[in-house]
């Protein structure tokens, strides 16, 4: 019996997590997982990184990537959650260039070469509170998110990252979840643009950050998202 409650915990708890693992290009989901998003370590287990000192703050991967996609800038791209976004909290997208000279299927992006470009935050519920429901978390329970690619970022290679962070057990710093995963991306019909600030990952967060710390008691009336600010192209 014991045993038996066990294994239904596990199930649970895998279907609480999810993963990003296909791209909407155009409105049209990817066939297959994996086409043009490099295979995460939690294709079969779900679970989010949570050391935000961990090289898998980068892309989580578990393999190079196959394949890339390609988007004009000005055009929506967006990620598939499988099978939902089951924990509140905010998503960030950030964007990496891929330079000339090195192959897009094996370049790590470390060191201080990604720009955030969107983010999906918290909005005040009714008298300004903060709550962990759908009304404060717009991405909160979405099977998909996305965003406009910047018509002023210039044309080339790219990963682009989304991240989940769940904030349903980050009562003390550490207890974040981050769901997260890096796409391969062509960027057609760009600007001239000079995306930053550039930040690293790891390096862009601290465990510590107000954005990593949830408190249901007392109430929240304001949030910040970790990471640099948008880059405004």
């Amino acid at each position: 019996m014991q045993l038996f409650a066990s294994m239904l915990l596990l199930a649970a708890t895998a279907q609480a997590h999810y993963r990003f693992s296909k791209l909407v290009i155009g409105g049209q989901q990817e066939a297959k997982e994996w086409t043009s998003i490099r295979q995460t370590k939690n294709y079969q287990g779900n679970q989010g990184v949570t050391d935000v000192n961990s090289a898998d703050m980068r892309c989580f991967q578990n393999r190079p990537g196959t394949g890339t996609a390609t988007v004009a800038a000005g055009d929506t791209l967006g990620f598939v959650a499988l099978s939902q976004i089951s924990h509140f909290g905010p998503v960030q997208f950030y964007m990496a260039k891929v330079p000339e000279s090195a192959d897009i299927n094996t370049w790590e992006a470390a060191g201080n070469v990604w720009f955030k470009v969107a983010k999906i935050d918290a909005r005040p519920g009714a008298g300004g509170a903060l709550t962990s429901g759908e009304d404060t978390w717009p991405a909160y329970k979405k099977t998909s998110v996305d965003f406009v690619i910047p018509k002023n970022v210039p044309s080339g290679k790219y990963l682009v990252r989304v991240e989940s962070i769940a904030l349903h057990q980050a009562s003390n710093p550490g207890g974040a979840q981050i769901y997260l995963s890096c796409a391969q991306v062509q960027v057609t019909g760009g600007g001239s643009g000079s995306p930053g600030p550039l930040v690293a990952f790891p390096g862009a967060y601290k465990s510590s950050d107000p954005g990593l710390i949830w408190s249901y008691y007392p109430v929240k009336t304001s949030y910040t998202a970790p990471g640099p600010a948008v880059w405004q192209g």
